[in-house]
C-alpha cells in the first residue's frame, strides 16, 4: 500500500478540492511541496542556494503543470544551529532567484531553529485555463515532455558518494512553462512528473478511473525516476500534429508513451525518496 496515497485519502471525502497539483478556488491556485534534508536532499551534495533554488522551482512546477501563473510564495524554513550567517545568505539567494524568475513576490512565513534543513513552500497562483487531472477519454494520447531517467541516475551517483554537475536534473529542474501555455487548449489534461512517471501515470488513470497500453516497454530506470519535474500530458489523437507543431516552436520534445483504455494501471515502482 502507497501510505502517502493512503493519507491523502483521508480527507477526499472532506473537500472537491484536493486531487490535482494545486486546489483550484476560483481563478486562484494553492500548492505546497517539501523540502526535506535526508529526505529530498543531502547539504553535502548541495550549495544553500542550489537547496533554496531548488525548493522553489519544485513548488512552481505545481503552477506550471496547471497552466497557472504563479504570483506570491510564503515560506516555512527551519534552519539548523550549525547554518553560518554566510549559508543563510546564499540560501535566501537561491529561493529569491527562483522567485524573480518567475514574478513571484514572497509575502511571509515563519522560521524556527532546528536540527536539520527543512524548507516548506506554498505557491499562490492564478489560472484562467486551469489543467487539470480529470479529463482523460479512451484512446487518448499520453505523452511527456524532455528527456526521462537522469535524475535517478544522478541520485544513484550522489548516493555512492559521487559528484553531478550544477546543470543535472537532480539539482535544476527545467520547467515547460511555455509548452503548457501554448498547449493548453488541445490538452485533455496533466500533471507534472515528480514520483516517476509510472507513479504518475497511475494518478492520471486513477483520477479518470482508466488504464493505459503503452506503446512500447520502458525501463523502469526510466519508468520510476523521480523528481523529474517533466510534464504528463493526455490529448486527443486528432491534436498530436498541433502538440507537435507547439512542441518544435517551444523546443520541447515530446515522447508518446501510451493509451488509454477502460481499466485500471497499477504502477509498481519503489518509492523513490531516500
Amino acid at each position: 500500500m502507497n501510505t502517502e496515497n493512503y493519507f491523502i485519502s483521508t480527507f477526499c471525502s472532506d473537500s472537491t478540492h484536493i486531487g490535482d497539483d494545486g486546489a483550484t478556488l476560483g481563478e486562484w491556485v494553492y500548492s505546497k511541496d517539501l523540502f526535506f534534508e535526508n529526505v529530498h536532499f543531502k547539504r553535502l551534495w548541495m550549495s544553500p542556494y542550489q537547496i533554496g533554488y531548488k525548493a522553489m522551482i519544485v513548488n512552481i512546477s505545481d503552477a506550471i503543470a496547471m497552466n497557472a501563473i504563479p504570483k506570491y510564495a510564503v515560506l516555512g524554513v527551519a534552519l539548523p544551529k550549525s547554518m553560518t550567517l554566510h549559508q543563510m545568505d546564499e540560501l535566501s539567494r537561491g529561493i529569491q532567484a527562483a522567485a524573480r524568475e518567475y514574478g513571484i513576490e514572497i509575502i511571509g512565513g515563519d522560521t524556527i531553529a532546528n536540527y536539520k534543513l527543512d524548507l516548506s513552500v506554498t505557491i499562490i497562483s492564478k489560472a484562467q485555463k486551469p489543467l487539470h487531472r480529470k479529463g482523460l477519454k479512451v484512446g487518448d494520447i499520453i505523452a511527456y515532455t524532455g528527456e526521462i531517467g537522469k535524475s535517478a541516475r544522478d541520485l544513484r551517483y550522489l548516493l555512492s558518494g559521487g559528484r553531478v554537475h550544477s546543470k543535472s536534473r537532480f539539482i535544476s529542474p527545467t520547467l515547460r512553462q511555455s509548452f503548457v501555455a501554448h498547449a493548453r487548449r488541445y490538452l485533455r489534461c496533466g500533471m507534472d512528473i515528480s514520483d516517476g512517471l509510472f507513479s504518475d501515470i497511475g494518478k492520471l488513470c486513477n483520477a479518470n478511473k482508466m488504464g493505459v497500453r503503452f506503446c512500447k516497454k520502458i525501463p523502469d530506470k526510466i519508468g520510476c525516476s523521480g523528481e523529474e519535474y517533466e510534464m504528463l500530458i493526455a490529448f486527443s489523437p486528432s491534436r498530436l500534429n498541433t502538440i507537435r507543431q507547439i512542441a518544435a516552436r517551444t523546443r520541447t520534445r515530446i515522447t508518446l508513451v501510451a493509451r488509454a483504455r477502460r481499466g485500471r494501471f497499477i504502477p509498481r515502482c519503489k518509492a523513490h525518496h531516500f
